[in-house]
């Protein structure tokens, strides 16, 4: 029987607490860091791996984390979440974003149909349009093929599918699969949706609208935008607009799209991107059976997830060392680092997934918590980083928990040799030495040039970043903030936090105003 309690009201956890620390910057010199470096490895789906050798943990550690990891039951309440048990208690919700991309337990029936069956449903209505639009069967009011596909959503709307394409755009160009290029509009802010527009050709364009409830203020606005610019070209929107939307929202039904594509309230937009919100999108630019096999690497992601031994679980290992460092060693944030510049929007998509979902003081009960919960997290592709914010993480008095993400080979296969090495060699070069750096530091008597060390990170390796790769990577951290929520006894999938804001803007523009919300008004000339 599952039991949900608070981190501090686990005896494992405080078992934990007496844990002797990791001097990082001794175990990782010399051949005790190489011994560490070849045993702390775990292989992840899609053909990557986790290696966390210089993570300040050890084998004690590692015990005791584990033993917690059984005490808060995560691997039960992993099977309860996939198996259609209410985990939303917030909004009383199931969470079903696992089955957009494979069946783990039996047959979810919620809303009196098969879950998965609908999903799918919709993947397959979502192929068949992206087929047709690529074969020019669909097509714009002159016969002509569409050319680019814009996005309009905000949020998980935006950030993930945003981040999956721009990681995928090059490796489909260099292997023949790019169909169509992608923009994307979210802002409100008119100044996003006029500069796409304006390097758009709208004739050959066709838009997806993204809004679960066919009532976001920012997408409606940005839709309305759209629609205006193409009226003026002479175009009738209704021939270059599709909605992703629920069955229930005012645009499911609406004349005003070419076709509409279903989610439900099961899927947080955070968690959406192997849902139709990325599914239309990138079966549109990269062809049907890429999406699939990036839905086939997240698959394999949510299996290995399942192991109940934390060693051989890569997610649940991540998660329980993320958690020792927030909760025993106290660090306040953690930076995602991939040396890929295709992964350019990845830490932004993390950043609302783990901050949206793990954000939270109090626990799924509503009761207050007394332990900090989910770090800040943020980040930059690396080597850019490195002459920006390393200054901080090297010497700055806050330790940062680092995130690497690394692969042997580039996507495009194109490199050159300079100075007896290649480029693609030159940036795996980079992210060994910082990692080494940041572990073991540099002693010198002049403290301007000194380095303390001890600085922790783990590295996440591949050989290419591709589809399946891309796929396992997104679910791996989707289910790494899932089991910390689960420890910290938060509900992982609500949001609450973004409501208020939404509120008094609504307040604002309908004059609706007193006290400092009325004088901030006037400034801003509303």
């Amino acid at each position: 029987m599952i039991s949900w309690k608070n981190l501090n009201e686990l005896e494992a956890y405080h078992a934990l607490e007496k844990t002797a620390p990791v001097r990082l910057a001794e175990v990782m010199a010399g051949e005790s860091g190489a011994s560490r470096v070849r045993r702390y490895s775990v292989p992840m789906a899609g053909g990557l791996s986790y290696n966390y050798a210089a993570k300040a943990v050890d084998d004690d550690i590692l015990d005791a984390l584990a033993k917690l990891a059984d005490e808060a039951q995560l691997t039960e309440k992993y099977e309860a979440l996939y198996s259609g048990e209410m985990i939303n208690t917030g909004e009383k919700r199931l969470v079903l974003h696992q089955l957009t991309r494979g069946q783990l337990g039996g047959a979810v029936l919620a809303d009196g149909v098969d879950k998965r069956a609908f999903y799918r449903e919709q993947q397959d209505k979502i192929a068949a349009f992206a087929e047709k639009v690529h074969a020019g069967e669909i097509t714009n009011e002159a016969g002509e093929k569409f050319t680019t596909a814009v996005q309009i959503g905000i949020g998980g709307s935006d950030l993930g599918p945003r981040a999956m394409y721009l990681a995928l755009e090059n490796w489909a160009k260099a292997n023949g699969t790019f169909k169509m290029e992608a923009k994307f509009i979210s802002n409100v802010d008119p100044d996003d949706a006029a500069g796409v527009l304006r390097e758009t050709d709208v004739a050959h364009a066709i838009f997806i609208l993204v809004s679960k409830s066919g009532t976001t203020l920012e997408t409606l606005t940005n839709e309305s935008f759209v629609k205006d610019a193409l009226k003026k070209a002479g175009l009738d929107p209704a021939r270059h607009m599709i909605a992703v939307t629920s069955e229930t929202s005012p645009l499911a039904k609406s004349d005003d799209y070419l076709a509409a594509f279903f989610m439900d309230d099961y899927i947080g937009g955070r968690y959406s991107s192997t849902s139709a919100v990325g599914g239309a999108v990138l079966s549109l630019a990269f062809g049907p059976e890429v999406f699939a096999r990036f839905l086939e690497g997240a698959a394999a992601a949510d299996r290995t997830a399942q192991e109940k031994d934390m060693l051989k679980n890569p997610a649940m290992l991540d998660a329980m060392i993320g958690v020792y460092e927030r909760n025993i060693l106290g660090y306040p944030s953690t930076a995602v680092l991939p040396y890929s510049q295709a992964l350019s929007r990845f830490p932004a998509h993390l950043q609302q997934l783990d901050m949206e979902s793990n954000g939270k003081s109090v626990n799924r009960f509503g009761e207050p918590v007394d332990y900090v919960t989910g770090p800040v997290i943020f980040g930059e592709p690396g080597t850019n980083g490195q002459h920006s914010f390393y200054q901080l993480l090297h010497q700055g008095k806050t330790i940062v928990p680092l995130q690497f993400i690394g692969f042997r080979s580039s996507q495009n296969g194109i490199d050159v040799d300079i100075q007896g090495s290649t480029s693609q060699q030159k940036l795996c070069a980079n992210v060994a030495a910082q990692i080494v750096a940041f572990a073991c530091g540099k002693q010198d008597e002049n403290r301007n040039k000194h380095f303390d060390g001890g600085r922790p990170s783990s590295i996440i390796i591949g050989d290419v970043l591709d589809p399946a790769a891309l796929g396992a990577l997104l679910a791996h951290f989707e289910n790494k903030v899932m089991f910390q929520g689960f420890v910290w006894n938060l509900n992982s999938f609500d949001q609450e936090g973004v409501q208020l804001g939404k509120v008094l803007a609504k307040r604002v523009l309908a004059h609706e105003t007193d006290g400092a919300l009325a004088v901030y008004s006037e400034l801003l000339n509303i």
